[in-house]
This record gives C-alpha cells, sequence and structure tokens, in this order.
C-alpha cells in the first residue's frame, strides 16, 4: 500500500477519535445540576495530577499531549491489514481420495510456504512443492478431519475440517476446480503443451487440403486454438465455415497442469459473434478418472457463460512420446475417456471424442465409447476407418481467409444442434 493510503487511513482513524473526545467532552460540560459530584477530583488533586503527568479525570487533556498523535505509520497499518493473512482450507474428494487446498482472503492458494495439515485419522502432512495444494490418494473411502498446523505469520482456523471421501468416482464437476486452473504465464508452455498429431503419420497424398462445400446432411468447420494466433472471425464466416471447435485448454504432458488456452476466449467470443456454431474440445493428459473428471469440470466451468451448439470433446492423442499418460493402457485410456464424457453429459451437454484412426484402432475400446460422439483424424480423402465417426477431420494443411498460416478442416455430419 503507498503512503499517501496509509496517511488517508491515519488521518480518518483520528477523526473519529476527535469526534469521540468531542462528545464526551460535551456531556461532561452539559451535566446537570443535580448530578453527584464527590466523584469529581478537587481542583488540588488535578494540579497534583498534571504535576505528575497523569490525566486524571481530565478527559481533553491528551489534547495537549504533543506525542499522543505521533502514530508509526507501518504499525498503524498492519493492524488495519490484520486479517490479510487469514488462512482456511478447502477439502474435496472425488474417489477415495483427499484434495486439501490452503487459500488466502482472495480464495486462492497460498503459494511459496511449507504448510503443514493434520488430518486426523492418518497424520501429518507437507506441502512439499509450495504450491498451496496437498493431494493424499489411495485411502479407504469415510469421514475425515482436516485441520491445518499454525505458520508464522498467518491466522490459521480453530477448527478442523470435516470431509467424506467418497468410495468411487461420481461423475460430477469438482466446485473448486478453478483453484487448479492456470494460465500460460504460470507455467512454461514449451514443456507442457507438446501435443502431437497421431494422424500426420497416416497421412496420404489424396488428403484435401481445402474447404469442403457444406451440404444438405453435412455441414464444414475448422478447429482452433492459439496456433493460430489472432482470427478474423469474420472473414472466416464469409469464407463459407459453418462451425469452429475451439480448444478451451490442455493438461501439461510434463506437471499435469489444467491449463487455459491463451486463445479460448477470443476464440469462442469471435466465432459466435461471427454467426459461427462453435464447440471445444480439450487435451487430456489424464492418467486416471479422477484427473478426467478434474479436466471435465475445467472445460465445464470455461463454457458456461457461452451456447455451444457442437459438443464438448476430449482429445486423446501422444504428446511425443515423453507425456505423463502417453504410457496408458488400452483400458484405463478408455476409462479416463470415459469418465471425462459421463461427467460432461451429467451437465447437461453432450460429450465427444476426438482420436486418430490409428489411436481408435489400438489405444481405446471403442464399444465402451460409442454412445458418445466420435470424430475421426485421418488425413486421406476417403477415411479407412471402419468404426462408426460423426465428425472428421480430413486434413491439418488447410487454409481459411481469416487465418494465418494453416489449419485443422472438418466435415460434420451431426443433424442437429448440441
Amino acid at each position: 500500500m503507498d503512503s499517501k493510503l496509509k496517511r488517508l487511513c491515519i488521518v480518518s482513524a483520528l477523526a473519529v477519535i476527535s469526534i469521540a473526545v468531542f462528545l464526551v467532552v460535551l456531556v461532561n460540560q452539559e451535566k446537570p445540576a443535580n448530578v453527584n459530584t464527590s466523584l469529581i477530583m478537587p481542583s488540588e488533586a488535578v494540579e497534583e495530577s498534571k504535576d505528575s503527568n497523569q490525566i486524571g479525570n481530565d478527559l481533553s487533556a491528551f489534547l495537549d499531549d504533543p506525542t499522543f498523535f505521533d502514530v508509526d505509520a507501518d504499525s498503524f497499518m498492519g493492524m488495519v491489514q490484520d486479517d490479510s493473512n487469514r488462512l482456511s482450507l478447502m477439502v474435496t474428494s472425488v474417489e477415495r481420495d483427499l484434495r486439501i487446498q490452503i487459500v488466502g482472503q482472495d480464495g486462492q492458494p497460498v503459494t511459496g510456504k511449507s504448510f503443514f495439515i493434520e488430518v486426523e485419522e492418518l497424520g501429518e502432512y507437507k506441502d512439499l512443492d509450495k504450491d498451496g495444494v496437498i493431494y493424499i490418494g489411495d485411502i479407504v473411502s469415510g469421514d475425515y478431519h482436516v485441520s491445518l498446523n499454525p505458520m508464522v505469520g498467518y491466522k490459521v482456523p480453530t477448527n478442523s475440517t470435516k470431509i467424506y471421501v467418497k468410495d468411487k468416482v461420481e461423475y460430477v464437476p469438482i466446485d473448486d476446480i478453478s483453484l487448479l486452473i492456470k494460465t500460460e504465464e504460470e507455467i512454461d508452455a514449451e514443456l507442457e503443451d507438446t501435443g502431437v498429431k497421431d494422424a500426420l503419420d497416416d497421412a496420404d497424398k489424396t488428403e484435401m487440403k481445402k474447404l469442403q462445400a457444406g451440404s444438405k446432411n453435412t455441414q464444414v468447420g475448422i478447429d482452433v486454438s492459439k496456433w493460430q494466433g489472432e482470427i478474423d472471425w469474420e472473414k472466416v464466416a464469409n469464407a463459407g465455415v459453418q462451425f469452429a471447435i475451439i480448444r478451451a485448454g490442455y493438461r501439461g504432458s510434463t506437471t499435469g497442469s489444467l491449463i487455459v488456452d491463451p486463445y479460448f476466449e477470443a476464440n469462442i467470443r469471435g466465432a459466435i459473434n461471427a454467426g459461427i456454431d462453435v464447440g471445444v474440445y480439450f487435451f487430456t493428459q489424464a492418467i486416471n478418472e479422477i484427473e478426467a473428471v478434474e479436466e471435465a469440470s475445467m472445460v465445464l466451468q470455461l463454457v458456461e457463460d457461452y451456447q455451444l451448439t457442437y459438443p464438448i470433446y476430449i482429445d486423446t492423442e501422444g504428446a511425443g512420446g515423453n507425456g505423463r499418460a502417453d504410457g496408458l493402457d488400452v483400458n484405463t485410456r478408455t476409462l479416463v475417456c470415459e469418465a471425462f464424457c459421463r461427467t460432461v453429459e451429467n451437465s447437461g451437454y453432450t460429450a465427444g471424442v476426438y482420436a486418430s484412426r490409428n489411436w481408435l484402432n489400438n489405444n481405446l475400446h471403442t464399444e465402451q465409447l460409442d454412445q458418445y460422439v466420435i470424430w475421426l483424424a485421418e488425413y486421406r480423402s476417403v477415411p479407412k476407418y471402419e468404426g462408426y465417426y460423426e465428425m472428421w477431420q480430413y486434413t491439418s494443411s488447410g487454409k481459411v481467409d481469416g487465418i494465418e498460416g494453416r489449419v485443422d478442416l472438418d466435415i460434420s455430419y451431426l443433424k442437429e444442434d448440441y
């Protein structure tokens, strides 16, 4: 806080004190005649008290003290801001786990401190990476009591927080997911945003690279992310694009952080304002169902202010071979996609799965996902994929007016709004 604001606070406080003193003096001056004056000090005592630097009953004597108003500004502001270091706990459970977040007055996790929490039934845990979040997994379902140990310079809750640990994931959005969402300014995007299009390995020379024309039963569109930069959506609409699937965000390939695409808001607003139908997708690096629910929860929060006319997709593909989810087995990867989609659909949206032909054939049990919209990525004039799909990404090398560089082009066979 700057010095001007400090002085303003001090002056305000002194004004309040002065008004109070004035009222007290006024009341004493207007004391009725029948008041018992035996309790008032005799004049000799008053003189004696003045000689010994004691104020006695003279309530206005402090005005004669030249040091009375010598208030240290920093000390005063320290008292005013005393509650700024008050902490609270936010505790949630998805499935046999606990996520404890130590948050400040602004509702955000407090970072840079090694907090200790005590789980009455389990023991003590430390925030090792100092990110304000402590995760405890693989615990028995039931009631738990969580408390925050004292920390110098902070006010901690005096009572413990009671939480019921769920036995099974419920596929419902996590209320406090916003505390886990990060921007690219907070992470190393070069290490985290490393998705690789698996469909490129399967492309052939018959790949179409121009925007196709829509028909009675199809729509033509694009899918975009930060890689397209700033987009002139009016030009895109005039070029014949009817829908756009916009990346909402991604999970970091290295740390697993939930990161919002820096162009998400500009893209979804621009597309809607240009009269283009929209859906969204999220690049997953979830390694279990719990993380898939987190990813779905993030997307659901990001889109709550927008009207979607296309599904919410989970984008499952490789992250260069070193991604945290690249080595998942088929069963686990399928469960991740299913958990994401179930969470989305339990919130009233239509869910879908994006994957290449090879990915669908070899890395997923597609029969467990057939109730969701399948978005196929296969770069050839006629797809070889034999399964059912409702949207087709036919190139990653398209050109559309209003977008600098390459863009993915798609055909949708969906016949109704979502």
